[in-house]
């Protein structure tokens, strides 16, 4: 939301009221509490008409610093972002008649008393400000806003805002942060996280659920500009430096995410939206994928496993599914998980909205009558989740569902949230318009661990806010058949990554229309390599042999390659547990200071180790940037000197997947399950090792713990493996890029990707030498 009109110049109608000093000062020792006046006080006849704001500094963790500005005590508005502080918090505080300021850890932030400004440092470097006009309250002819507005530095650049689609880095941009149903080729967003990071070394949460307007070097181009309608405005700078730490100390307050199901990694596939189906079909489907030897883990059922017209009424339709239960039970024999759609609307022609009318479970009109749409479902209503009887109804139903044989939801819609409404709780309808998809996604997922136990529960769910990070997985929504689309989706994903989220995932082969099939082929590849696969569709199935042949060997070649990265990627999820990085990570966020990494989004590190670098064209031509060091093909062996740009051209079974310099990947022995001890038969790969250098690998067990410790080091021509923990099955796979191998305890043998090196007799240690 812009307030001016160019840079000297007001909107009509637009006066703003700015801090002009820090008339008072109360420094407890744990916080700032100041009386800021709108003008300059010379004398007593200056404190009388005219607005003030007081602003109240304090520290929830070290390294981050809490602003509140209110004008008018508004009193507790609900619902508020959930924020977990620090148990211990070092905070020191400082008053005298020219500054004021309070710190904590190694974020200061100082206060000119004399004339307003507010100064974020480090050490006594400016980390970001707001001057004496960035902070108002302004009246409009729409209304009272708080703004804040908080400097950019040269070559400074924004990332995050949630999963948006548009241009990566978001200098330039004006960022309404209101969740909608628009689709991946819009601006708008399914999932709108009002929280943003620099390659600065600090982020900003702004901790309002209501409509947040970021103006991102668009009205004032050195500035980030961030407004809320009222009189209250909230917001905190956290410290890194670097955008681990930044979002490991963002996840600290707002929450980590859950770690999904091992099974929940593996190749999901749908009946797709409107196309017809029954048990024949789903049967043929998943005997089809049996019959091509291509592996799937998961089967899902979209909207229309329940009759038209009554979603939700949790029913299966019996017209085509006459015994669901039996048919759930036919399909886990097969080795499968069961996933079925559902959403938080109840549709007028569905037996439970007299049901749920008539208790007071659906939202609800000011005058007390239920709220009804007829946009999607005839007639619908909307679940009221801050009603605590709701959610029992709600999830009881669910929970039918579970006890047939259901193992995960797909938890839709959740964006188009209506503002003309009272809830049950008395919650502000402006604030529980985003975070009615915290509200939602909580009560299903919370419902998923009760059931099933922890690591058991996972979600594919579209909508999203502040915090939903904790209630994976997360899904992209609805995108086009395209390799625009396909591009376009990926940069929602690292956005999206880039507040905290970890596992993210999209439709393969895109949502809307048929794809061609080169962007399924090359689509396939890039589904695989991130954190969750699904093939989905719209009005069109899937399945991979209703394009051409090589699409089938495309899917089973990714499939099988995602099945033996197991190890690895568990290990990955288990960070984005720990730690709250996510598995697909934006160049920018895992090589600060490289300036050439700050722009990409066509490329990103899958976990710690692995560069991934979709092909974006049917020609198999692939542009890509390799930071310094030596580079190696997973699928090759092949090494690539970093520091540079590479063109390279791509059959459909392959793409640049390359390890990192210095680095070992976990492969596992299973081709077709994600499920399994990924101990047995496991191989290191690796990739380079520069001489004095020593490198750690774990391998989990599924439930996160660390079963198995290769310990790797190399002292000139001589590589040692060591392993803690138990395995009788293990071996060393070394690059390409190592000349001569040998061993004097183990075999030797060639692979695609190097040379393999086995122990004798199940031992725990090889020593291999190299040229």
């Amino acid at each position: 939301m812009k307030f001016s009109d160019g840079y000297w110049m007001l909107l009509p109608g637009v006066r703003p009221h700015y801090p002009a000093m820090a008339y008072d000062v109360t420094n407890g020792p744990d916080c700032l509490e100041i009386l800021a006046p709108t003008r300059e006080i010379r004398h007593r006849g200056d404190t009388l008409d005219g607005p003030v704001l007081n602003v109240r500094i304090t520290s929830p963790m070290d390294d981050v610093v809490h602003v509140h500005v209110s004008h008018w005590n508004e009193g507790k508005v609900t619902p508020s972002f959930q924020v977990q502080p620090a148990d211990q918090v070092n905070v020191e505080t400082y008053c005298s008649d020219d500054e004021t300021w309070l710190r904590a850890g190694s974020l200061t932030a100082r206060i000119n008393r004399r004339t307003w400004s507010l100064i974020f440092e480090v050490n006594g470097n400016v980390v970001t400000r707001s001057g004496s006009r960035g902070l108002a309250m302004v009246n409009t002819n729409d209304g009272d806003f708080m703004h804040e507005q908080l400097t950019l530095a040269v070559g400074e650049c924004v990332y995050g805002l949630g999963e948006r689609f548009g241009p990566f880095v978001k200098n330039g941009q004006t960022v309404e942060s209101w969740n909608k149903d628009g689709g991946t080729g819009s601006e708008q967003a399914y999932k709108n996280v009002p929280f943003y990071l620099t390659n600065r070394g600090y982020g900003v949460f702004v901790m309002h659920p209501e409509a947040v307007s970021f103006e991102v070097a668009s009205e004032k181009v050195s500035q980030v500009q961030f407004s809320v309608a009222g009189h209250s405005l909230d917001y905190m700078v956290i410290y890194g430096p670097t955008p681990r730490e930044i979002l490991q100390k963002y996840t600290r307050l707002t929450g980590r995410p859950a770690i999904p199901p091992s099974w929940s990694f593996g190749l999901w596939l749908t009946t797709s939206f409107t196309t017809s189906y029954d048990e024949s079909t789903i049967t043929s489907f998943i005997q089809g994928m049996e019959e091509r030897d291509l592996p799937l883990h998961v089967f899902h059922f979209d909207c229309f496993w329940m009759k038209e017209y009554q979603w939700c009424d949790f029913r299966w339709d019996e017209r085509v599914f006459p015994d669901p239960k039996s048919m759930l039970a036919r399909i886990h024999d097969r080795g499968l998980k069961v996933c079925v759609w559902i959403n938080p609307y109840i549709a007028q022609q569905s037996p439970l909205f007299s049901e749920g009318a008539n208790q007071g479970y659906l939202l609800k009109r000011p005058d007390g009558s239920v709220w009804q749409t007829d946009q999607w479902q005839a007639g619908m209503g909307i679940v009221d989740f801050t009603n605590p009887s709701a959610c029992r109804w709600y999830a009881d139903h669910l929970r039918a569902l579970l006890d047939m044989g259901v193992d995960a939801f797909k938890t839709d819609f959740g964006e188009r949230i209506p503002i003309d409404v009272a809830w049950s709780d008395g919650s502000s309808p402006q604030r529980m318009h985003n975070y009615y998809s915290y509200l939602y996604n909580e009560v299903v997922f919370n419902l998923l661990q009760r059931e099933r136990g922890n690591g058991e529960a996972v979600l594919f769910a579209r909508s999203a806010t502040a915090g939903c990070q904790k209630f994976p997985v997360h899904w992209g929504g609805d995108c086009f058949s395209s390799f625009e689309s396909m591009a376009e989706s990926l940069r929602g994903g690292l956005s999206l990554g880039l507040c905290g989220f970890g596992f993210w995932s999209h439709d393969i082969g895109g949502f809307e229309g048929m794809p061609p099939a080169a962007v399924y082929k090359r689509w396939i590849a890039f589904g695989l390599l991130s954190s969750h696969s699904r093939l989905h569709g719209s009005s069109s199935y899937r399945v991979p042999w209703l394009f051409d042949d090589e699409a089938v060997e495309v899917l089973r070649t990714f499939t099988n390659l995602k099945c033996r990265l197991m190890p690895y990627l568990f290990g990955s999820a288990i960070q984005a547990h720990n730690h709250g990085w996510p598995m697909m990570r934006a160049m920018a966020m895992e090589f600060p200071g490289n300036r050439a990494c700050e722009t990409l989004d066509r490329q990103y590190m899958l976990g710690d180790n692995l560069l991934v670098a979709p092909v974006f064209s049917e020609d198999g031509d692939v542009d890509y940037y390799l930071p310094d060091g030596d580079w190696t093909s997973l699928l090759t062996g092949c090494t690539a000197c970093g520091g540079s740009w590479k063109s390279e051209h791509h059959d459909f079974r392959s793409l640049p997947l390359m390890v990192r310099p210095n680095s070992v990947i976990a492969l596992g022995s299973s081709r077709s399950q994600v499920e399994y001890d990924y101990t047995q038969g496991v191989e290191f790969f690796l990739s380079s090792l520069e001489d004095g250098r020593t490198v750690v690998c774990d391998v989990p067990y599924t439930d996160g713990t660390v079963a198995l410790t290769a310990t790797i080091s190399r002292d000139a021509n001589k590589i040692t493996a060591n392993l803690t923990g138990r395995t009788n099955d293990w071996g060393l796979i070394l690059s390409h890029g190592f000349a001569g191998v040998t061993s004097s305890n183990g075999t030797v043998d060639h692979v695609e990707n190097g040379v393999r090196v086995r122990p004798e007799d199940g031992k725990q240690d090889l020593v291999v030498t190299v040229d």
